[in-house]
């Protein structure tokens, strides 16, 4: 089976063939999933695009000074597969820590749409985490400690849970959201796994926090904020990511 086929040597394609390193690349970089955050970034900051990602499409890559830091930020896509990509671009230009943020499904009935979520272990419902970590269930989050530290020293309400990380985000059954439930999953995204796992093997630091926005923690589906999120509340997040970046 392809998820027991895990090879931990050196690929033929290294990232760096097609992204070398960009002279005064940030060192930290922040990765949002949802464009008017990076469009709140432009609004608060001068901003200047230091590279560009090829997803396809050209994704620029903005380098900015906050409270005396130099950071970047640049808007990623949606699944594991395409995400790790940009990161492992990102990392070959010269990243070493990342801080990704964005919204999940909620799986904990008691979790209300907007509330903050710090990873802890993420379940492997997918398949570009085979490609950097041999099998297992879940990958163990071990950044997780540390940005739950900075959380408390910024008094953030969050909870500490594992989640579950699928290819599909139209097909999340019942059944499996059950199943993921009783294991501990309170949320379940798209990404995780697969991040965390790519930074693992390449020593990089990841980190991740997500927040609530539809829920599949009961018989239907509710959709919360998601498609509907307030514009001060994309400010908010971006804030919180900031503050966090600039204490990694």
């Amino acid at each position: 089976m392809i998820r027991h086929g895990f090879d931990g040597g050196e690929e033929l394609l290294k990232p760096a063939y097609l992204a070398p390193p960009v002279e005064g690349f940030p060192r930290t970089v922040l990765v949002t999933f949802q464009r008017k955050a990076a469009e709140a970034l432009e609004r608060r900051f001068p901003v200047e695009t230091v590279s560009t990602l090829n997803a396809g499409v050209e994704l620029p890559i903005y380098r900015f000074s906050c409270q005396g830091r130099t950071l970047g930020l640049y808007l990623t896509v949606l699944g594991g597969p395409a995400t790790v990509g940009l990161l492992e671009e990102v990392w070959a230009k010269g990243a070493e820590k990342v801080l990704l943020f964005g919204t999940c499904g909620g799986l904990d009935p008691d979790l209300p749409a907007g509330h903050f979520i710090v990873p802890t272990a993420a379940y492997r419902d997918e398949g570009t985490s085979f490609h950097y970590l041999p099998p297992s269930d879940y990958v163990e989050i071990p950044t997780a400690d540390r940005l739950a530290a900075i959380f408390d020293e910024l008094e953030l309400p969050y909870v500490r849970t594992r989640t579950w990380t699928t290819d599909a985000i139209y097909r999340e059954t019942p059944g499996k959201a059950a199943e993921r439930r009783a294991e501990g999953c309170g949320a379940v995204e798209m990404e995780c796994a697969s991040v965390m796992a790519a930074g693992q093997f390449r020593g990089k630091e990841v980190y991740q926090f997500l927040y609530t926005a539809d829920s599949l923690a009961g018989s239907r589906w509710e959709r919360g904020l998601l498609g509907r999120t307030p514009e001060s509340e994309y400010e908010r997040y971006l804030s919180i990511a900031l503050e966090t970046a600039i204490r990694l």
